[in-house]
């Protein structure tokens, strides 16, 4: 054999050599590496209790229900805005969690499930270190998992009914097959990844970012550019094509009922008369500024809420991962314009095309992330790739110093699990394990077996009791983020049902009883008339029946709701246990009364607050949303921006419920009658601030 053939075959004998090394390897330890991640998922689920978050309560359980029981002609807005999203990702947790198992059971398979994206993190931390010694890739690899595994939000949700590690772990499947592909270009695994990341937005749009940007490593894939355009064709295609397939079965209803196959989202597009056509953006947690959004892996070190997630959720990796990506580009210009300097380390076990790649494509991820949403929970994916980049990040900015690079590595964990064990908060309304199943619901026979239509009148929906009703039983949450009335598209779907099942009506809140107004108790009778004498309709004191539920929080609180903006729920002190949780459930009967003096006060109050949307239209946004008028305050629910503005004793107030800020008093409803009124408002520091630019004369 020629030199220059045994020149040309050599690099494909060590390529093949490393494969079957890398396939020993891991055949090796695979098992070991699943089975402690497993171990691991099941010991934190069980360790932080049952998960009774309000998204449980509201929409998860109720979604997967949805999904295989057709809702569409009984129900309306059940759960919120959240009743349309696409519910197929919750059918797992609505099928355990309504079987003969107890809640540790159904938790400890869904932390089983999770578990499968640490293993997932395993093998991507493979594919970036192809080479070196056994025990350094794969202790790399496990370095990798180890970080993956202290993120808060990931502990947050192992063996819960969220869907955002669940579809994850679809995310990051198809960014491990891309990875490959980058090393080994194949039309096979860059198909196979399309469908992953399609069924994954399909299942949870906010996925859609991570799809889109994955697109990077087909670009940067090791082959000439003619295959790249026509691999990245291949990818586009098959990822449209698995989205359509997935997303088909809840769109096709949708569209035929509201004319919107993704209802209530791109409504701007659609333009569904059943909700407002403007784009819905969530600014919770998207950085108000360029040096907020510039600041904010430094950000995530300080153990506070509502920085990245509602959760007190510190995680420096991502600052870490900035200052090492920033050391590496030194590296690379020193190198560049100093060229006498010694090459980097040519026996790296990382891949550096594969590094390039994942960080490229990271890096184009979080920046579309962070303008969308910011919200850490729908990130999940890309912290796993976080953790692999930044073990491979430290290999090649240390190269041969791999004491150094151990005590960096080693500190960098010891500080995210300081930081957890002082500061996280690592369950979402968290219970105790009680031998019960996930959903004790207690039902009277009456509301089990007899057919009505149940009108929810407070945020949270309530809508987890459905199962538990009669078949035929349906179910309307007027006053979610959504509010409904009597007007419009809306309210003509609303009486179509109230028609349906009339006289067999019924309103639902939390409270074991109706209680007097006298008692100054909530619900109250007043409370629960001024909720549906919009409707036509007033509670019948004398039916009522009361729905048990044990296993809830105590001090669980409704998204939306302040002290500052009405009563609160509460339950009787008769000696009953502290998760003992009651809704009670009164008949409706016709309301003759004259009410049109409440229609013209509703009417001033929404005129109010369309004049205070229009002075200050990036605050309160999607503007014009339907009014929740209670007969002495008017309330409006902004989904955008998260504020509640409300007209009350004649004054126009708002606030914001999310950071528990002050009630901010925007003026007379009087003047704002009278003529427009000029304000100074804005975002600062993820607050929100307004003022009149000329305030009233003091008398």
């Amino acid at each position: 054999m020629s030199v220059a053939e045994d020149s040309a075959i050599a690099p494909l004998a060590r390529s093949v050599a490393s494969r079957i090394e890398l396939s020993g390897v891991t055949r090796l330890y695979r098992l070991p590496v699943y089975v402690g991640c497993a171990a691991l998922a099941l010991a934190v689920n069980y360790l932080l209790g049952k998960e009774m978050a309000w998204d449980t309560l509201s929409y998860h359980f109720y979604s997967g229900f949805s999904a295989l029981h057709n809702r569409f002609a009984q129900d309306y807005f059940a759960a919120g805005i959240q009743t349309y999203l696409n519910p197929y990702a919750y059918v797992p947790f609505y099928l355990l969690a309504n079987s003969n198992l107890s809640a540790l059971q159904v938790s400890s398979l869904l932390a089983l499930l999770h578990a499968i994206i640490l293993c997932l993190t395993f093998e991507l931390a493979l594919v970036l270190f192809p080479s070196g010694s056994r025990l350094q890739r794969v202790s790399a690899a496990l370095c990798a998992v180890a970080m993956a595994a202290i993120n808060p939000i990931l502990l947050q949700q192992l063996g819960t009914s969220f869907a955002d590690i669940t579809t994850g772990e679809l995310v990051v499947g198809g960014w491990l097959l891309l990875a490959g592909a980058v090393r080994t270009p194949s039309a096979a695994r860059v198909i196979f990844s399309a469908m992953l990341l399609g069924a994954a937005t399909a299942l949870k749009p906010t996925n859609a970012v991570h799809s889109v940007a994955a697109a990077v490593m087909v670009v940067m894939a090791a082959q000439p550019a003619r295959r790249r355009i026509r691999f990245l064709a291949i990818y586009g295609s098959t990822l449209a094509l698995s989205f359509a397939i997935v997303a088909a079965p809840w769109a096709f209803p949708l569209a035929r009922i509201f004319g919107n196959p993704f209802f209530p989202l791109l409504n701007d597009v659609f333009r569904s008369p059943e909700f407002v056509s403007a784009p819905l953006h969530h600014l919770r947690f998207i950085p108000s500024s360029f040096t907020q959004a510039l600041l904010r892996p430094f950000a995530m070190l300080d153990p506070v809420p509502m920085v990245h997630e509602e959760l007190t959720a510190p995680d420096p990796r991502y600052a870490v991962l900035l200052v090492l990506a920033g050391g590496l580009l030194a590296q690379w210009l020193w190198r560049r314009y100093r060229p006498v300097h010694p090459a980097a380390d040519p026996d790296s076990p990382v891949d550096p095309r594969v590094l390039a790649a994942l960080g490229s494509a990271f890096t184009i991820d979080w920046i579309a992330w962070l303008a969308v949403s910011g919200n850490s929970r729908y990130f999940l994916s890309m912290a796993c790739v976080a953790s692999v980049l930044l073990v491979g990040v430290l290999f090649v900015v240390f190269g041969t110093g791999a004491k150094a690079r151990n005590y960096f590595l080693a500190a960098i964990i010891g500080t995210q699990a300081l930081q957890l064990w002082m500061g996280a908060e690592l369950r979402w309304a968290g219970v105790p394990w009680d031998g019960a199943p996930w959903f004790d619901v207690h039902v009277p026979r009456k509301l089990a077996s007899e057919r009505a239509l149940y009108l929810s009148i407070r945020p949270e929906s309530y809508s987890f009791v459905a199962p538990f009703l009669a078949p035929d039983a349906g179910l309307i949450n007027l006053a979610g983020g959504y509010p409904l009335g009597l007007s419009g598209a809306n309210g003509a779907r609303v009486a179509s049902l109230i028609r349906q099942y009339a006289p067999h009506l019924r309103v639902l809140a939390r409270g074991a009883k109706l209680y007097p107004d006298v008692e100054g108790r909530s619900p109250s009778l007043s409370e629960v008339n001024g909720a549906v004498w919009r409707l036509s309709l007033r509670a019948d004191p004398t039916d009522c029946e009361t729905i048990t539920v044990l296993g809830l929080p105590p001090d669980l609180e409704p998204q939306f709701v302040s002290s500052h903006t009405g009563q609160r729920p509460t339950n009787p002190s008769n000696g009953a246990p502290s998760d003992t949780s009651y809704l009670v459930s009164c008949g409706l009967l016709p309301d003759s009364t004259d009410h049109s003096p409440g229609l013209v006060r509703a009417q001033a109050a929404s005129l109010a607050l369309d004049r205070v949307e229009d002075a200050c239209p990036q605050l309160f946004q999607p503007r014009r949303p339907p009014t929740d008028d209670r007969g002495t305050v008017s309330r409006r629910y902004y989904i955008n921006s998260d504020l509640i503005a409300w007209v009350s004793h004649e004054e126009v107030k708002f606030i914001d419920p999310m950071h528990d800020d002050n009630i901010v008093y925007l003026g007379s409803q009087n003047d704002w009658l009278r003529a427009p009124q000029r304000l100074i408002c804005g975002r600062r520091n993820g607050h929100y601030f307004a003022r009149l630019a000329d305030p009233p004369a003091a008398h």
